[in-house]
């Protein structure tokens, strides 16, 4: 089972977000062709990615997943694009998180501590709270410019966190499904 953990956003929050979007995809112009957009019943903030699991571990990791957490529900500001990687041409545009982004940190480092108890190793590269609005399919060091410009630094959208979602994620070539797993509220 390929497992990741996030921040659900509402369907408030999606709607605008596929409205920024628009803007970027025509702000981009031309460059636009190269992306592939993602969903925005698909986006989501996530938190820990686990990978494959298998069908004997997946259960421990539903049932730890379950159970509040210990940190209170906040709000987070979503504004402001980025791409990655940092240098050379770029394969991920993103939405960053203008405000709560030390919430998402913690609610992030809680919830791969949990999973860390159960064995399970977490991503080693520095958690980076973000969107994933599109994907090149072939990026240009000239995109990073471009999305540079594009970006008002402005927020887009305000979402409150009142829990993290466990998901199963399966892959194919009309893109991916998501099922919900577990939900851990916050506290």
């Amino acid at each position: 089972m390929r497992l990741f953990v996030a921040i659900d956003l509402g369907d408030e929050v999606r709607a605008a977000i596929a409205a920024e979007q628009r803007r970027v995809g025509e702000a981009l112009g031309g460059a636009r062709s190269t992306l592939r957009w993602v969903r925005p019943e698909h986006v989501h903030l996530t938190l820990v990615f686990l990978g494959e699991v298998d069908q004997a571990r997946s259960g421990a990791v539903v049932e730890v997943m379950s159970s509040p957490l210990d940190h209170p529900a906040f709000g987070v500001v979503l504004g402001g694009l980025g791409v990655f990687p940092p240098q050379g041409a770029p394969r991920v545009l993103w939405l960053g998180v203008m405000s709560g982004a030390r919430e998402v940190g913690e609610v992030q480092r809680v919830a791969a501590a949990r999973l860390a108890e159960l064995g399970m190793t977490p991503e080693a590269r520095t958690f980076h709270p973000h969107l994933t609005l599109a994907r090149w399919r072939a990026g240009k060091p000239a995109d990073r410019r471009r999305v540079m410009t594009a970006d008002r630094g402005v927020a887009i959208a305000r979402a409150e966190v009142t829990a993290i979602t466990l998901y199963q994620s399966r892959l194919s070539s009309s893109g991916p499904t998501y099922t919900s797993l577990a939900r851990a509220s916050l506290v």
